[in-house]
């Protein structure tokens, strides 16, 4: 034998390569900040119309505009028009959950990090 040997893995550890190319398309979407932090700001607030998001996030409202258009295409938000306003909330659960997951992480290694000062 050559000292390496070949593990095995389960069935349940195996991802097919579509549901990886998924995963880096959600991940990719996400990794723009401006995107982020709309998400985060429809997270906390529940429904935001453009200007509020604009507002909240410190964007232009043509800025916005342009990242809740790649969001809404993904399906990751969703938009409810009010007359001549739209509103604009998280669709995906799981979008959510992994909002609410790096939130712990990052607030996680931001207290080691203090602790290591």
């Amino acid at each position: 034998m050559s000292g390496m040997e070949k593990v095995p893995m389960s069935p349940i550890a195996q991802i097919t390569t579509k549901e990886v190319v998924a995963a880096a398309a959600l991940f990719k979407l996400l990794g723009d900040p401006t995107r982020t932090s709309l998400l985060y700001a429809l997270l906390e607030a529940g429904e935001l119309y453009v200007s509020d998001l604009a507002l909240v996030t410190g964007n232009s409202e043509s800025t916005v505009s342009a990242a809740l258009r790649l969001l809404r295409a993904s399906g990751v938000v969703t938009g409810r028009r009010d007359g001549r306003k739209i509103w604009y909330r998280l669709s995906d659960d799981h979008v959510r959950e992994l909002l609410n997951v790096t939130r712990e992480h990052t607030a996680h290694n931001d207290s080691d990090a203090q602790e290591q000062s």
